[in-house]
C-alpha cells in the first residue's frame, strides 16, 4: 500500500474518531462552539459532516472527494485553532499547545490538499477516455 493511501486512511480514521467523539462526549466540544450555535446543533453537524468525510476517504472511488471534504472541514476549523492561540484562557492547554495545534491544522489542510491532487491526478490516468489514458 503507497504511503499516500496510508495517510489517507489514517486522515479518514482522524475522521471517524472525531465523530464518535461527538456522540460520546458532546460535552469535550461545547467550549469550541461559537455562543449562537446550540451544542446538540453543532455535534450533529459535526457527527455527520466527520463521519461522511471518513466514509467517503474510506471507499477508494470516493477517496479524493473525502480529501476534498477533509481539507474543507480543516479550513472550517482553523478560525477555532487561530483564535484559542490568542486567547487569555486557551481552551485546551496553554499558549503553546495552541501554538502546536495550530500548526497541525495547518499541516492537515496541506497534506489534505496534496493528497486530493494526488488522487485527482491517479483518477485521470484511470478513467476512459482521458488524454493520460490515451496515450499509454
Amino acid at each position: 500500500m503507497k504511503p499516500s493511501t496510508l495517510l489517507a486512511y489514517f486522515f479518514g480514521a482522524l475522521m471517524a474518531l472525531g465523530a464518535l467523539g461527538h456522540v460520546l462526549i458532546p460535552d469535550y466540544y461545547a467550549p469550541m462552539v461559537p455562543a449562537p450555535i446550540p451544542l446538540g446543533l453543532a455535534n450533529v453537524l459535526a457527527l455527520v459532516a466527520e463521519a461522511g468525510t471518513a466514509a467517503l476517504i474510506f471507499l477508494p472511488a470516493t477517496r479524493r472527494w473525502g480529501l476534498l471534504a477533509f481539507t474543507a472541514l480543516m479550513v472550517a476549523f482553523l478560525p477555532i485553532h487561530v483564535w484559542d492561540l490568542f486567547r487569555e484562557d486557551h481552551l485546551f492547554g496553554s499558549a503553546s499547545a495552541a501554538a502546536i495545534r495550530l500548526v497541525f491544522q495547518l499541516a492537515f489542510i496541506g497534506l489534505g490538499v496534496w493528497l486530493y491532487r494526488l488522487e485527482t491526478a491517479a483518477r485521470a490516468t484511470e478513467e476512459p477516455g482521458s488524454s493520460a489514458s490515451a496515450r499509454a
